[in-house]
């Protein structure tokens, strides 16, 4: 696929997806385009002809047909470079502090905490190896991060402690640079411990799923009581500790909630910065459904909206999701590469057992070693190391390929058994925030632009930058 249009309301774009150009096009060039090819401008004219007026379809086409001339519309495939060093460099390591938790969340992937075993809290002496198994494994990278999860992290918070002063001490004996993030349900921050973490700039995920009703009910004590009031003092709290900086709040939908856009508008009573995920998991009650798939395709475009709404409001706030920049992205090989599962990241259990990622924990036939062993299934961190877009046989002629990355392993492997075939549903949703992401940039852009240049008169063109 060569090009790819999106529309929102009467907002109409294109995506040239091997050039990564988009252009903001009218309702003409839109329709012409779900014809013209390229190479048919003659037949364009006559399939057009008594639709719109023939002169104005003659211009369009000579608009078009200079964009392709100058390399930004319908441009051609090229060779997709070797996406990775010969030999892996670990990037990013999360160190699963605690299998506990404090909460029963009804979705939690790690099974309330426990990750389908015993409840464990991980020991100084395994954190200090995990630390010094990222170290080397990042060989002459200077740049290095390290996620501290659970379960609940706080629930261990001496070791948390532990690993912060750690990390700090062998960052100035290594000169790296070591960027610590903590994810947190939030019932356990008190000024103490949020003081700690704001002293050594550990960046903080906090868990929130929107509304007071939605997040009770999504992720309550044992006992069923709900954690929303508890969750948010804290957040509060951190939020307002660290100036609105370095945090984001992060939410999970599911069948409940399909309608989430009212949760995430909810969560800017809390915080600015957010991320919604959709759950994932199978034969559970909270699973989404094919009946939802309409709902959260027409939430995606009223949260799109509520966004471009507030935005042009000077009332912004950030949606991971719709952060894509369209002046200058990253190079194609990264964007192929994603999220580096079980080659540039690795995720280390309370016991020192090492898997591809957070998600894999307790999937063991994807355990690939001890942090005392070392990785001693290299034949699957090569599996994983390849295992890139291009070699998945839907992903690789998809417009959202530069994108996307090919998905979640973890989440293809659930869904389909193996991380070789993406997962369908997942793939739909992300393709309606790239679109939506996509027409929002555009469209702020355009903003920005207006009256600084001169436009022609069907296309406004912008560069998302595929450096080759």
């Amino acid at each position: 696929m060569l090009i790819h249009r999106m529309h929102l309301d009467d907002n109409y774009v294109v995506l040239d997806v091997n050039s990564g150009a988009v252009h903001i096009i009218d309702k003409m060039i839109y329709d012409l385009l779900g014809f013209y090819d390229g190479t048919n401008a003659e037949a364009t004219k006559e399939q057009f002809k008594g639709v719109y007026p023939e002169a104005d379809v003659a211009e369009a086409l000579d608009e078009l047909q200079e964009l392709q001339a100058a390399g930004l519309l319908f441009s051609p495939e090229f060779p997709v470079p070797d996406t990775f060093r010969e030999e892996p460099v670990l990037k990013s390591l999360c160190l699963h502090v605690a299998h506990d938790c404090n909460l029963r969340c009804r979705y939690c992937f790690a099974d309330t905490g426990d990750f389908g075993g015993h409840r464990a809290l991980m020991s100084n002496e395994v954190a200090d190896k995990a630390v010094e198994f990222a170290i080397k494994g990042s060989k002459q990278r200077h740049n290095l991060e390290l996620d501290l999860f659970g379960g609940e992290p706080m629930m261990n918070y001496p070791v948390v402690q532990h690993i912060v002063e750690y990390v700090r001490k062998r960052e100035k004996e290594t000169g790296k640079n070591i960027k610590l993030t903590l994810t947190t349900n939030g019932t356990l921050l008190t000024d103490e411990n949020v003081k700690f973490l704001n002293d050594n700039h550990v960046m903080l995920v906090l868990s929130l799923d929107g509304t007071q009703k939605t997040h009770d009910y999504m992720r309550p004590y044992p006992g069923h009581k709900g954690s929303y009031e508890m969750a948010v003092k804290g957040f509060k709290k951190v939020i307002d500790s660290r100036k609105g900086k370095n945090y984001y709040l992060r939410g999970t939908y599911t069948h409940f909630n399909p309608h989430f856009t009212e949760d995430v508008l909810s969560m800017l009573e809390v915080g600015s910065e957010i991320s919604m995920e959709p759950v994932v998991g199978t034969d559970e009650p909270y699973v989404l459904t094919e009946e939802d798939w309409p709902i959260l395709d027409k939430e995606y475009e009223k949260l799109a909206r509520a966004y471009l709404a507030k935005k042009r409001a000077g009332e912004p706030f950030d949606f991971f999701h719709f952060n894509v920049a369209l002046d200058n992205g990253p190079c194609v090989a990264k964007r192929l590469a994603g999220c580096g599962a079980g080659h540039e990241y690795f995720a280390i259990t309370p016991e020192g057992d090492i898997y591809p990622c957070h998600q894999f924990v307790g999937r063991e036939q994807y355990k690939m070693g001890t942090l005392d062993t070392g990785i001693q299934k290299k034949d699957m961190v090569q599996y994983f190391r390849h295992m890139h877009v291009m070699k998945k046989e839907e992903c690789s002629q998809c417009w959202a390929r530069f994108f996307c990355s090919g998905g979640c392993h973890a989440n293809a492997d659930l869904a389909n058994g193996t991380i070789e075939k993406p997962y369908e549903y997942g793939c739909r949703i992300q393709k309606k925030r790239l679109e939506m992401a996509i027409i929002l940039q555009a469209l702020l852009t355009e903003d920005v632009q207006e009256g600084l240049e001169d436009h022609r008169p069907h296309i406004d063109n912008f560069k998302y930058q595929v450096e080759k």
